[in-house]
């Protein structure tokens, strides 16, 4: 490469690797996938009455443990008894003690999403009237901090080890056969193995920590450790180190035995090695679809294998392209040839293919709407991957026409004869002089494929594929710590159906809850009116919806009314089916006035249902 050339070059792929840097710093704790839709007593509320528990609503099911809900005096004391339990669904609660006296009080809350990611917060309701004072919540560090930073970087090697593993071992069977021998290459695969190996040890020991307190000194606690293993993604890191295992005899193999194999024998083994790496790769891809965004939300059995597919594409891809590079830049003895450059477009031809039918899916299953790619992190994110992935394949494209005009190194021959004949008579000289001639020979079969100007400019080409490849990488692991925008939108809806009861002129209730029976196809919101809420006979009317807005026609919907301070209750109403997703009652009954509870059950099948109850004032 020429001096001028090379400092540019250089200077591009470390500006690369900054820009990848700052995108991985940016997937903060902030990226939580489950979301807070709604809470009883709500945020800022002031209630008469001190309530007998606090309960909150998520987006998705959570896992507690059972310091993962608080509520804090004024003073700081707790008040909170007993474990955080599923009440409903995605509702949790955990129960307070009798006889609290007026002020404002705080609740904390971390949890982990049912995607593997922390989620922290804190809000505040008042008995009576608002103190003076309250408790301000400082330490909600679940994936922030040290260790979150450490935490995020772990996920990026862990990547990154993951495709240059694979890539690297699928550029040598699939494209370079004649690479299982070149000690460059084989020090790229065995370095991604120690890289992913090293991250995923690093990932387990972290993982309490992250999901908890969030301090280092914690990441050695061998009881966090002992939980973490009963967890998902817990399960999912030590599967992953047993894949491990056989990733490295499979690495001991294809550079060990199969380098050393005649061509008759290396093409009967190759098919022997594509079938096992291929089953290795897979089960490693997967220990990534089993715990992360493709486990939870719309159809996980199809996503999961469509994820796999994908960290397979990427990985043949992008690891290929880094092993093509350390080809062309490191292995002077062996020049990579042609063919194999042209084996590896046609590779890297279906990787992309595959790259963008999975990739549709993907967006359409986490963005869900054309708004989000603009009005969401995720949605961000994405746009730029899209943009990154259009990018690396116009450069490919360089490298095509670069590849089709690839000259063929010409082999130098050593000067034997020169050599024997300067030193006949001294065997340790002939020696030194053999060593020298092949350095020298070494020497100018560089400097001859250096001067081949379609090698030039294919090394060229191929190295901005590589500083592009870092920073698509950096994006996509940034994409899985990112709340998908499908989850933010719909999170955002639930909040706002969840908010305070609204009451028109007339004097009309109407209250929204969102609601998850667990089953399949379980979520939605109903909505309550109730008109004129007051005493005596109303007329009430229910409306199930599914997330998207249209009509839910679930089995059967059951309302119940409790007036909880005056033991009246609870009073059923079995509404009658209007029409689809439409109930309505009339003649409904309420005897006084009060803050009543309003307890609606939704059955979704035969064995899914769930209730979901809110406060309002009636009369």
């Amino acid at each position: 490469m020429t001096p001028t050339i090379a400092p540019r070059l250089r200077s591009l792929v470390l500006l690369l690797v900054a820009a990848a840097g700052l995108l991985l710093a940016g997937a903060g704790p902030v990226s939580a996938h489950a979301a807070l839709t709604g809470s009883d007593p709500q945020q800022g509320a002031v209630v008469e009455q001190a309530p007998d528990r606090v309960s909150l609503t998520f987006s998705e099911q959570v896992a507690m443990s059972g310091d993962s809900l608080r509520v804090l005096a004024p003073d700081g004391k707790r008040v909170d008894t007993g474990k955080p339990a599923g009440v409903s669904g995605t509702t949790y609660a955990v129960p307070l003690n009798s006889g609290l006296a007026d002020g404002t009080y705080t609740v904390s809350y971390q949890v982990v999403s049912a995607d593997s990611h922390p989620v922290a917060g804190a809000f505040t309701f008042s008995i009576g009237a608002p103190s003076a004072t309250s408790v301000s919540v400082s330490d909600q560090t679940a994936g922030g901090g040290v260790v979150g930073v450490l935490y995020g970087f772990g996920r990026y090697v862990s990547y990154a080890g993951f495709v240059v593993m694979v890539g690297g071992a699928a550029f040598v069977l699939a494209c370079w056969q004649r690479g299982s021998g070149v000690r460059a290459v084989q020090r790229l695969v065995v370095s991604g193995w120690l890289a992913l190996t090293a991250a995923t040890l690093a990932l387990l020991l972290m993982r309490g920590s992250y999901t908890g307190s969030g301090k280092v000194g914690d990441i050695f606690d061998l009881n966090l450790l002992g939980d973490v293993l009963q967890t998902k993604t817990g399960a999912a890191l030590v599967s992953r180190l047993l894949l491990l295992a056989a990733a490295a005899l499979f690495i001991a193999v294809l550079f060990g035995a199969y380098d050393k194999r005649e061509d008759q024998e290396k093409r009967d083994l190759t098919f022997g090695l594509a079938i096992g790496g291929t089953v290795v790769a897979a089960g490693l891809a997967a220990s990534w679809a089993m715990s992360e965004h493709a486990s939870t939300g719309l159809q996980p059995g199809i996503a999961m294998p469509v994820d796999v597919v994908h960290l397979l594409a990427v990985a043949a891809w992008l690891g290929g392209l880094t092993a093509l590079l350390v080809a062309l830049y490191r292995s002077p003895e062996t020049p990579v040839d042609g063919t194999a450059v042209r084996r590896f477009s046609a590779l890297a031809f279906g990787s992309v293919v595959a790259l963008v039918v999975t990739g549709i899916y993907q967006s359409w299953r986490q963005v869900g709407s054309w708004s989000a790619f603009t009005e969401t992190r995720y949605g961000q994110l994405l746009l730029i991957k899209i943009g990154l992935v259009a990018l690396l394949v116009g450069v490919a494209w360089i490298s095509r026409r670069w590849t089709a005009r690839l000259a063929e190194t010409v082999a130098v021959k050593p000067r034997k004869q020169t050599v024997a004949a300067t030193a006949s008579g001294d065997p340790k000289r002939a020696a030194q002089l053999a060593r020298q001639q092949a350095a020298m020979d070494t020497a100018r079969q560089k400097r001859l494929r250096d001067a081949d100007p379609n090698r030039f400019g294919l090394r060229r080409s191929v190295l901005a594929e590589a500083g592009v490849a870092l920073v698509l990488l950096a994006v996509t692991t940034a994409l899985t710590s990112t709340e998908p925008g499908r989850t933010e939108q719909d999170a955002a809806k639930a909040t706002a159906s969840s908010s305070t009861p609204s009451t028109d002129a007339s004097g009309a209730l109407t209250l929204d809850m969102s609601f998850d029976t667990g089953g399949e196809d379980g979520k939605g919101v109903v909505r309550l009116e109730l008109d004129p809420a007051r005493v005596g006979g109303n007329e009430m009317h229910v409306y199930a919806t599914r997330p998207n807005g249209r009509a839910f026609d679930v089995p059967e919907v059951k309302v119940a009314f409790t007036l909880e301070t005056q033991d009246i209750g609870p009073l059923p109403v079995v509404p009658d089916h209007i029409t689809t997703g439409h109930w309505s009652a009339n003649g409904v009954q309420i005897p006084m006035a009060g803050d009543w509870k309003i307890a609606v059950t939704v059955r979704t099948s035969d064995i899914d249902q769930t209730t979901v109850s809110k406060n309002a004032q009636i009369g």
